[in-house]
């Protein structure tokens, strides 16, 4: 995904992208791509603080996995 996808307006814009996310790519099998969509749930939701949650976890030791797309 873009960047500019992540620039949503609204924050019901942004669940909406979210639960659409959820519901297209959820269902398919394999960690790697239920990994990726919760990536991408986390950007959309958390925009610009994105970044600072995945260095938090980082630093905290646990493993941030952006996933492999579908």
């Amino acid at each position: 995904m873009s960047k500019e996808e992540f620039k949503l307006k609204s924050d019901q814009e942004k669940i909406n992208k979210a639960i659409d996310l959820i519901i297209r790519y959820s269902g398919i099998d394999g960690d790697h791509h239920k990994a990726w969509v919760i990536d991408q749930v986390s950007r959309i939701l958390l925009a610009e603080k994105y970044e600072s949650m995945v260095k938090d976890l980082k630093d905290s030791d646990y493993d941030w996995y952006e996933g492999i797309p579908p």
